[in-house]
């Protein structure tokens, strides 16, 4: 295998992530968004239990290290089940559906 002849930077990454109740998922959000190549995050419930949330994270920056992103997820009592999306190289591509996938149903407002 050859070596890279560029260095390639991860842009984004989805995660789909357990979290107990505490802390409040903006208590989280800071907690990323203050990582030096963090530039933005958002985060959005899935699912709720008795005693735990299911949330999506969204994270973009210019150079994001999934190990510093996971470290702060560990420290706040998270546990990530899985890792849904992940964005490298010089721009960040938007979703594109494949062959298989059938277009959201958009609807009308009247």
């Amino acid at each position: 295998m050859a070596k890279p002849s560029k260095s390639v930077r991860i842009r984004r990454l989805v995660l789909d992530v357990l979290k107990p109740h505490q802390p409040r998922m903006d208590v989280l959000a800071i907690a990323i968004g203050e990582l030096e190549v963090v530039d933005s995050v958002n985060i959005v419930r899935t699912e709720t239990d008795s005693s735990t949330e299911g949330i999506t994270v969204t994270i973009v920056g210019s150079n994001l290290n999934f190990d510093e992103i996971e470290t702060v997820l560990l420290e706040y009592g998270t546990s990530i089940h899985s890792v849904d999306e992940v964005v490298a190289g010089e721009k960040i591509i938007d979703t594109v559906l494949t062959p298989n996938e059938e277009p959201p149903i958009l609807k009308s407002s009247q």
